[in-house]
């Protein structure tokens, strides 16, 4: 299927999706989330894709925001749905159930921001940029940077984001927890396809039970998280992924995971 707004790739079984629009430093627009819905919606389905990156196009932008020319015209009912469109699309890419990392190239602001929070693993280039300016054009964050940020900043460091609209450097994005790890710009994709490898050369099941059990424990009581931890250790503890993995640790070998 053919996108404009997005480009996908698809490479050793790991999807790559470029926000395409980057004389606009790629801001978001309700064409980028209709693309980037179906996209999903594919790469969800399909069994031979394991992982997935998500970036932005040109050398000076990740998302730099929300395009403005859009939003200057949004009344109460308009930005209510403009905001639920937004949370929707970035839900999809938290709740999947391969890895997503976001290789940040640039800037991050407002709305790119907050798709690289919904991502599972933030890594940056040394030159990039966050911020959640929203403030300044006398808005909140829509798509869920109320909600994410101090998840992962804290609460005070986020207020202090959200309330300023300062924008803060990768380092200091890294040092609150928002990105984790940051790199030179030259050895950004490296490092992606580094951990991605990693990730993927774990047991399959193990990784998915991972995501699902840390993403629907952030949303539920500690007791109901550890009962859901306790019934997906019981599960992958039947799995045969389990015993080639304690039987080749034993025979000092490398697991071969076969997903089962």
């Amino acid at each position: 299927m053919s996108y404009h707004n997005i480009k996908v790739e698809i490479e050793n079984h790991i999807a790559i999706f470029y926000i395409n629009r980057p004389k606009k430093l790629n801001a978001l627009n309700l064409a980028v989330f209709a693309e980037l819905e179906r996209a999903l919606s594919e790469i969800k389905e399909d069994e031979n894709v394991f992982g997935l990156f998500i970036t932005g196009a040109g050398d000076k932008a990740f998302v730099a925001g929300a395009d403005i020319f859009e939003i200057q015209n949004l009344d109460l009912h308009s930005g209510i749905e403009f905001s639920k469109l937004g949370q929707k699309v970035f839900q999809m890419i938290e709740n999947l159930e391969i890895p997503v990392i976001a290789l940040v190239n640039g800037f991050a602001l407002g709305g790119g921001c907050e798709l690289a929070l919904a991502c599972h693993i933030r890594i940056a280039a040394e030159d990039a940029k966050f911020g959640q300016p929203e403030v300044n054009l006398g808005l909140i964050p829509g798509y869920g940077g109320t909600q994410r940020l101090p998840r992962l900043a804290g609460r005070g460091k986020a207020l202090e984001m959200l309330l300023t609209g300062d924008l803060i450097e990768a380092n200091e994005a890294r040092q609150i927890g928002l990105v984790n790890r940051v790199v030179p710009k030259d050895d950004l994709w490296k490092s992606g396809w580094e951990m991605m490898e990693k990730i993927l050369s774990k047991g399959p099941l193990a990784v998915k039970a991972v995501l699902e059990v840390v993403h629907h424990g952030f949303n539920t009581t500690l007791e109901e998280g550890l009962f859901m931890e306790a019934n997906h250790f019981g599960m992958c503890c039947a799995s045969k992924d389990m015993k080639e993995g304690t039987t080749a640790f034993l025979d000092k070998r490398k697991a071969k995971f076969q997903g089962k």
